[in-house]
């Protein structure tokens, strides 16, 4: 195991369906009611805030695309999420999400698009000194094609 040593430059992006919140089987958070915390992960956000530059949230959000989740209840769930976080003493400096359906859509993971999003905003950002945390395969692939360090979580996917 390699071990890295992050400091107050390095960045963190997270998946959040799954890694933040509970995800729901074989359907989508549709609303702010149906998105709950998985226990620690708001003083898991609370930690990063304190030893990583950038917290951004990078999430592929199918359902928006197909019609099934409203822009605005997605756009309310972040505005809660960040809310709660916030209050919790965390932060989510950005939101990048993908509704795209096609697969090799640049921006849907694991294809780099959204990194690169965010990079545009905060120019800042080394792929090399960041860390991508997910719970699905293709969290780990958009890790892997940007250069950042890979965390994989078997929330969902025990298995794996």
């Amino acid at each position: 195991m390699t071990t890295i040593h992050i400091d107050p430059t390095w960045t963190i992006f997270l998946d959040r369906d799954g890694v933040i919140n509970h995800e729901k089987e074989n359907d989508y958070i549709n609303s702010w009611d149906e998105f709950k915390f998985y226990e620690g992960a708001k003083e898991a956000l609370s930690v990063f805030a304190t030893k990583f530059k950038y917290v951004i949230i990078i999430t592929n959000q199918r359902g928006v695309g197909r019609g099934i989740t409203l822009i605005e209840n997605l756009q309310e769930v972040h505005q809660n999420m960040k809310h709660a976080l916030t209050e919790a003493g965390g932060r989510i400096d950005g939101i990048y999400f993908c509704p795209d359906l096609d697969k090799n859509s640049t921006n849907r993971k694991p294809n780099a698009g959204m990194a690169l999003q965010a990079k545009n905003d905060f120019p800042d950002i080394d792929f090399s000194k960041t860390i991508m945390v997910g719970n699905n395969i293709s969290d780990m692939a958009f890790g892997r094609a940007i250069g950042a360090t890979t965390v994989f979580l078997t929330t969902t996917s025990p298995h794996i």
